[in-house]
């Protein structure tokens, strides 16, 4: 049954159905909204006035009022620093050190540079995998070659 109700923001009538505003898209729905509208760009809450359009209104404070800088919102771009001791230098991209897992910049980054006290075995779990598996066959093989617990290869002759 159509039971005739009038809409508080247009004044039009609908049925039950059709009486919220989304649901007959109601254009004068602002008036009756009671939302915050929040800005974009600096994230404050707007106040806006019974009868004032929101985005318009969200558009002139974005013109006159609006906190947002975006020099302020610049990112960083050289964020690895270095671990050497007494080292500032910072890097765009990490440089890790195979041995000791350290990140360091470009003139320390080799073992040397930056006394690297890391174990001298591959920091890859794999590729310290392959080394024992090629090792072990090698060693039940001829019995020449081993790898010690450090990791590094070593022949016996």
């Amino acid at each position: 049954d159509f039971l005739p109700l009038k809409c508080d923001a247009c004044g039009e009538v609908y049925c039950k159905d059709h009486i919220r505003y989304d649901d007959h898209k109601c254009s004068s729905a602002y008036k009756k909204n009671v939302r915050v509208p929040v800005c974009p760009l600096c994230n404050a809450p707007v106040p806006v006035q019974k009868g004032e359009i929101p985005d318009i209104v969200v558009g002139a404070h974005m013109d006159k009022d609006c906190k947002y800088n975006p020099a302020q919102q610049k990112q960083k771009i050289f964020t690895n620093k270095c671990l050497k001791p007494g080292c500032k230098r910072k890097e765009i991209m990490k440089v890790v050190c195979e041995q000791c897992g350290g990140n360091f910049c470009i003139k320390h980054r080799h073992p040397l540079d930056h006394g690297c006290k890391g174990s001298s075995h591959p920091i890859s779990k794999a590729g310290y995998a392959a080394l024992m598996r090629a090792s072990q066959t090698a060693f039940k093989s001829t019995g020449a070659m081993g790898v010690p617990s450090n990791g590094t290869l070593q022949h016996n002759r």
